[in-house]
Parts: C-alpha cells; structure tokens; sequence
C-alpha cells in the first residue's frame, strides 16, 4: 500500500524524507516554499541534488508537490490569472529540479462568472502550462487537479466539471485527477455504503473516467454530507467515518492508488496525529 501524508520541508527537503522514514511510511506530499505567499524562495541546487540521491535511495517511492493556495486558475482577473499561471510553471521547474514527477493543484474560483467560464478560464491556463518549456524539459512530471468541497464558486466541485476540464484541454495525456475524501464527501458525494461508493465511483467513470484517478487525499470531514465546508478531520472521527474510509481505501477500483493524509497536526493535546492516524488507515486496510 502506498500510504504517506504531508509533511514540513521547514528543516529543508531531506529532512521530510527523513521524517517519513521515520514515520514508517512510502508516499509523502510536500509543499515546495511557503504555501500561503507568492514569493518562492529558489530552490538550492546543491540540495536538490541532496534530494534526488536520498530519494533513489529512500524507502519512498511516491512524492507529490502540492502547488500554493493562492493560485487561481479560474480568476476573471488578468493578473491573477498571469500570476497563477506563472507560479503553476514555476512549480513544475522546481519538481523538475528535486526529481519529483508529481504536482497536485487546486483550480481556484470563477468569482461569480459562472461555471462554463471558470471551465474555459482553467483550459487556458493549463494549456498554457503544457506548453511550457519546463514542462517538456521534464517529461515524467505528471499534472493532477484536485477536486474541491464546493465552498463559493470554488472550480472542481462536479465530476463533470473535472471532466469536461480535460475533455477540452488541448492535450490531457500527462494530467490526471486526485480525488480528496472530504471534499467529495462535503460536496455531496456518499462514501458510506457500499451503494453508496459505488454509486459515486460510477458517476466518477461516466464523468471523467476512473484511469484518469492518479491520488487519493484521505481526510475525513468535521461536517455533514453535502456541506460545501473544506475541514478535515482525523481518520475515523469524522462525518465519513470509519466504515466510509474503510471502502474508499480496500474498493477495488481505489486500492492501488496513493493515498495521502492531510488530517490535523494534533490530537487529543498530543502532536503525534500522524502515527495515531496512520495506523488507523492501516488497521482499516484488508491485505
């Protein structure tokens, strides 16, 4: 089973690969800089270089780049628009650099412009982006967009809509989808029962296509089926649940995908949430 979360490249990038060796797991997520800001301090070549060996020779074998949250790639807004298109390039050429061969992003709002205009806002953007040459300098970098709870005019809600994104995209062969948990579940989709993932799962197929499914973000949800609210809650003690998280990590169709924890940092007062989490997932996995 490929199971990891995400973790701080606060003490420098070999340090998380250190600390997921630590924690006994094989996949991990990082950001590349600081998440919440636009500035993206330069990559040191003589520590990326100190990343690609450790990672050949780590017991990782899945590491995905999660893009910052500012990026937009739905906005109405010219500049926002260039911004994030900019930054999306620039995360690729970092991924490049540290020899990591995926990136997750989300794809922003509309702002009111409606749906089919975030949709064609989004298409140009990530057309712009594969067109990039940073793109084609590092060919094994895989693109993955994430869906979202649905909060606002927030883009990637529906199936449909992360289908119709790559039905239009110029050339989808390198992007795929990573399917966060509680997003799907906080947007409406039932996870609970067997019908009920299988239902979802079906739609996902018909929509976008179960081959273009690359990761799994595994979170429960602190709210309700259908809330439209993006806040994760540690495995198990969520609206999800436990039986919820038990199908989506044995379903057949999911069981052979990364999954990535972005549950809370702490638990119960202590700071050890992704050891209590981890073993959870793997107590719920059927070998």
């Amino acid at each position: 089973m490929l199971l990891g979360c995400h973790l701080s490249i606060g003490k420098g990038f070999s340090k998380a690969l250190v600390e997921a060796e630590s924690l006994g797991i094989n996949a991990m997520q990082i950001f590349s800089h600081n998440a919440s800001s636009w500035r993206m301090k330069p990559v040191d070549e003589d520590a990326a270089a100190a990343f690609r060996s450790q990672f050949a020779s780590s017991e990782v074998e899945y590491v995905v780049i999660h893009t910052m949250y500012l990026l937009n790639l739905a906005s109405p807004d010219d500049e926002l628009f260039e911004r994030s298109v900019a930054s999306l390039i620039e995360e690729i050429r970092r991924a490049g650099l540290l020899g990591i061969d995926h990136i997750v992003t989300h794809l922003g709002a509309h702002k009111e412009t409606g749906i089919e205009a975030g949709i064609d806002r989004i298409v140009a953007a990530l057309d712009m982006a594969i067109d990039a040459d940073e793109f084609a300098r590092y060919p094994n970098i895989r693109l993955l967009l994430e869906n979202t709870a649905g909060a606002g005019t927030t883009m990637g809600t529906t199936f449909f809509e992360l289908g119709k994104i790559l039905a239009d995209l110029a050339d989808a062969n390198r992007i795929g989808i990573c399917l966060d948990t509680c997003h799907a579940f906080s947007a409406g989709y039932e996870l609970r029962t067997d019908d009920a993932i299988a239902d979802t799962l079906s739609e996902f197929e018909r929509e976008v296509g179960i081959d273009h499914l690359e990761l799994i973000h595994l979170n429960d949800s602190k709210f309700p089926l259908g809330s439209r609210r993006d806040r994760h809650e540690h495995i198990g003690r969520g609206d999800i649940g436990v039986e919820g998280i038990s199908r989506v990590v044995n379903h057949p169709s999911l069981r052979h995908l990364p999954f990535i924890l972005e549950t809370p940092k702490e638990i119960d007062s202590h700071a050890d949430a992704d050891q209590i989490n981890l073993k959870q997932v793997r107590a719920l996995r059927h070998e």
